[in-house]
């Protein structure tokens, strides 16, 4: 394969290298003082509180947490230390599919809002959110919250949110990998901290020579990433906040096609004689803000983002997008009492070769949060309007809008100083991406959006030595969205499941064993089951929703082995399911149960620090099954690398 664009001569980790070395003074430290730098939205529902004070399902990660991890991206961290389970996008490691609470690996991310400093990264279409886009090392905190943030995210919030929070620092990073494979990866930020204004600036760059061998053109799955970051904060007065910031990404990755069961299990790097697949794809976001606190415990916040995306993949279908958000929020915080009266507007436009197709959301937002006494109380409402117009080249416009409304009811109270309780009620909505209004090529129809009920009920227990969430969940659905394989191309249709349900236990335990030993465990066991769909004619009634493993689990244990060195044990495994199409159940091949275990090594000398990483330990063999004799691998051969970090 040809490539699809030549390696840039302008190296943005040299960039960045160079002001970091103009930014960073010898007084300067790691951490920054971060009192005044914290985000005003600190948690996904846009309230600060504890982890074990909110009144839904949560799961929180910091910084700390990250960079012992030994994850080389936010996919890796996500799957292998979370309850979200990710899998590449029909081999696409740049376009990951997200899954969480039983929504299935073939559209679960199009049920989970992620956001990034509170910008929007779901996309209009089917392409997943572009996580490669958000540097590992520039992560402050990640909340999963679960079940519950409609009110406060709207459209796709039905199975929760995953809320990325970058990192302010006063000081300067440098990290260097390289590894099996091809692996070779950079990354410098910069901080510099002052009493009028910030700024911080980060670049990484990630090249991989990939895991399969080369294809009919011999061409390898190779991976080539840049990402470049700068952000600049000014505080004119002491109630005064405004922010500018500026980002730039881009991928070029070649990704293997799909195996049948006999070349998977004969070689599952092999090509099969096939030609690989290939994209190109660039990202420019511009961000401005700012935030005023006013007098009686009244403040107002304001973002807008613009974002120029285009994607080429080499069998030359191409989009450019055009995304332009804004979301502003009035809070007033008095004796217990957070007010949120939020606008939140969203115009998303994809141009492609013959049509212009948009969506655009527009939601307001009444959030209310109570603490009495020991009882912490939550309430909120939310309508949004959502417009789609279709311009093809030659043709009739065609025009359609939802009017669409969340709510969500939640408490939690304190029984002890160790253990509190919670329940959320939460109503949510999906309305349906651009994509599902196409099929065999054509236009399709407008479809229904999905409605969601959930009903959470957990505890959480917190000691010296233990840390233990337990929740249960229910949800109810209908019009549940997803593509009717009839079994002929030119009568498949994107379409609605009549009525589908979603229950199940998730437990999250962070336990310190003894002086020098940790562990970390994250289990969840769900059913996502379809109650009736005539499109089936009957046969997907009381079916399991293919590509939802019953029983998941991530497990981490943690040795200091002195108070310099660390030893990190890893172990990932997903239960058997049905392949990601099978919606009657009735495919002969299932998808495999997925296991990993990785294991790292981590030692510290004053500023620097030399990590060791072996992924796949075992020589485990994964893949996702989209149907029989459809394959994808991933992660199926170990992988190792080692790399040093240094702070300034």
């Amino acid at each position: 394969m040809t490539p699809l664009r030549s390696t840039s001569s302008n190296n943005p980790v040299l960039t960045a290298a160079a002001l970091g070395v103009f930014l960073v003074t010898p007084s300067t430290s790691l951490l920054a003082d971060t009192s005044r730098l914290d985000p005003l939205v600190v948690t996904a529902s846009r309230t600060e509180l504890l982890d074990t004070e909110v009144p839904y399902a949560a799961e929180i990660y910091s910084w700390q947490e990250i960079e012992r991890s030994g994850a080389t991206s936010l996919y890796d961290f996500l799957d292998r230390h979370t309850s979200v389970t990710v899998m590449p996008a029909f081999g696409n490691p740049f376009a990951q599919k997200l899954d969480m609470r039983g929504y299935g690996i073939g559209d679960g991310y199009q049920n989970i809002v992620v956001t990034f400093d509170g910008r929007r990264m779901n996309n209009v279409d089917m392409v997943p959110q572009f996580l490669g886009s958000v540097p590992l090392s520039s992560i402050e905190r990640i909340e999963i919250v679960k079940g519950s943030g409609s009110v406060a995210q709207g459209d796709g919030a039905t199975a929760g949110i995953v809320n990325i929070v970058t990192r302010q620092q006063d000081g300067a990073n440098l990290s260097v990998a390289g590894g099996s494979h091809g692996l070779m990866a950079s990354n410098v930020s910069a901080g510099l901290v002052r009493d009028y204004f910030s700024l911080n600036v980060l670049a990484e760059n990630y090249r991989h020579d990939g895991f399969r061998e080369e294809d009919a053109n011999g061409d390898k799955d190779q991976a080539d990433a840049d990402n470049l970051q700068a952000q600049l904060k000014i505080f004119p007065i002491d109630e005064v906040e405004l922010w500018f910031g500026k980002s730039r990404s881009w991928i070029e990755t070649t990704y293997g096609k799909s195996l049948t069961l006999a070349e998977y299990r004969n070689d599952p790097a092999q090509s099969a004689g096939k030609t690989y697949n290939g994209q190109v794809l660039e990202s420019h976001v511009t961000s401005v803000g700012g935030s005023v606190n006013m007098d009686y415990g009244l403040s107002l916040t304001v973002d807008h983002f613009i974002e120029d995306k285009s994607s080429v993949y080499s069998s030359g279908w191409g989009s450019e997008y055009d995304y332009q958000s804004t979301d502003l929020a009035i809070k007033y915080q008095q004796s217990g009492l957070d007010l949120v009266l939020g606008w939140q507007a969203f115009e998303g436009v994809r141009e492609g070769s013959n049509n212009e197709t948009s969506k655009d959301n527009a939601g307001l937002y009444l959030q209310a949060q109570y603490r009495w006494l020991d009882t912490f109380f939550a309430a909120g409402f939310r309508q949004e309007k959502v417009d789609y117009e279709y311009r093809p080249q030659s043709g009739q416009t065609l025009n359609a809008d939802h009017t669409l409304t969340a709510w969500d009811l939640g408490v939690n109270h304190r029984l002890s100083s160790a253990l509190t309780v919670f329940s959320n009620l939460n109503q949510s909505f999906q309305a349906p991406d651009i994509d599902r209004f196409f099929s065999s090529g054509s236009f399709n129809s407008f479809i229904d959006p999905a409605k969601v009920r959930t009903f959470n009920a957990g505890f959480n227990y917190v000691s010296d030595i233990n840390e233990l969430k337990i929740t249960a969940f229910y949800s109810d659905l209908e019009n549940e969205i997803y593509y009717y394989n009839s079994g002929d191309w030119s009568t498949s249709i994107n379409t609605n499941i009549d009525s589908s349900s979603k229950y199940g236990l998730e437990m999250e335990d962070q336990l310190q064993l003894t002086e020098q030993l940790s562990g970390n465990l994250n289990y969840a066991w769900v059913r996502a089951v379809i109650d009736e769909e005539n499109k089936g004619g009957g046969a997907y009634n009381n079916k399991n929703l293919p590509g939802v493993s019953e029983h998941s689990i991530s497990m981490a244990l943690d040795y200091a082995i002195n108070d310099r060195s660390e030893l990190s044990l890893i172990q990932i495994w997903r239960s058997e399911t049905w392949a990601a199409n099978d919606f009657a159940n009735s495919f002969d091949q299932k998808q495999q149960a997925y296991r990993m275990t990785n294991l790292g090594y981590r030692h510290r000398f004053d500023q620097m620090e030399l990590f060791v990483q072996i992924d796949n330990l075992f020589d485990q063999s994964n893949g996702l099954w989209i149907r029989d004799d459809t394959i994808y691998p991933v992660n199926f051969t170990r992988s190792w690398r080692v790399g040093l970090r240094a702070d300034f």
